[in-house]
């Protein structure tokens, strides 16, 4: 499983080299930075209009199959909230005929619709939802890498099955890379990376709230 994991993201990042690099030698960097869809003027350039139509198409097909992914593990953790927090018991609902979460799934889809219609009333649409979110992405990913060496010092004899490559490098630069794009997406999204900001900081409020009143399970 680990090799499979590995040769994925080495395949992964190889491939996303040499898009970048075909940008660049096909449009080069002046033409990159005034487009406003990379690909579809790579694909121009190259194979025509039926380049363009192509590439319409694979972004379809890439954003149904992300959009499948995110609610079919956005609704499980909210589901694992649900079980794990009392107060929103509510989300811990489990459907046995359909073997999902139900009430998860409706919470999940009403805060997507809730994103749309803010983006709907603002003046980029969906660049303005990216805003919404960048920043807290980045942020639990620093978390997450951050998390990391805090368990090393805690459980520092605890069995671990899978061993971090060139400890302590590589997890030091992946914390350092996801600061300077957390840095990066507030300054360059400005007022609209608040938005994310302020949900975040509230939720952090509430859970100590529901903490030190006990309405954990």
């Amino acid at each position: 499983m680990v090799n499979v994991l590995v040769i994925s993201i080495v395949l992964i990042t190889a491939i996303y080299l040499l898009i970048n690099l075909a940008f660049l030698n096909v449009l080069g960097i002046e033409r990159m930075a005034i487009s406003q869809a990379v690909g579809v003027d790579l694909m121009r350039a190259t194979l025509g209009e039926t380049g363009v139509v192509f590439i319409g198409i694979l972004v379809v097909i890439a954003a149904l199959t992300s959009v499948n992914a995110t609610i079919f593990t956005g609704a499980r953790t909210n589901y694992s909230l649900g079980r794990d927090f009392s107060t929103f018991s509510i989300l811990s609902k489990w459907n046995t005929k359909t073997s999902s979460p139900i009430n998860a799934f409706i919470i999940q889809g009403l805060i997507s619709l809730l994103l749309i219609g803010i983006g709907a009333t603002t003046r980029n649409g969906f660049e303005s939802m990216v805003e919404f979110t960048a920043p807290v992405f980045w942020l639990f990913f620093l978390s997450t890498g951050i998390a990391l060496f805090v368990l090393r010092v805690k459980e520092p004899n605890i069995k671990r099955p899978f061993k971090v490559p060139l400890y302590p490098i590589t997890p030091i630069i992946f914390c350092l890379v996801c600061a300077y794009l957390l840095y990066s997406s507030l300054i360059y999204t400005g007022l609209g990376s608040l938005v994310g900001v302020v949900v975040l900081a509230l939720g952090t409020i509430f859970f100590i709230f529901i903490r030190e009143n006990k309405l954990i399970k």
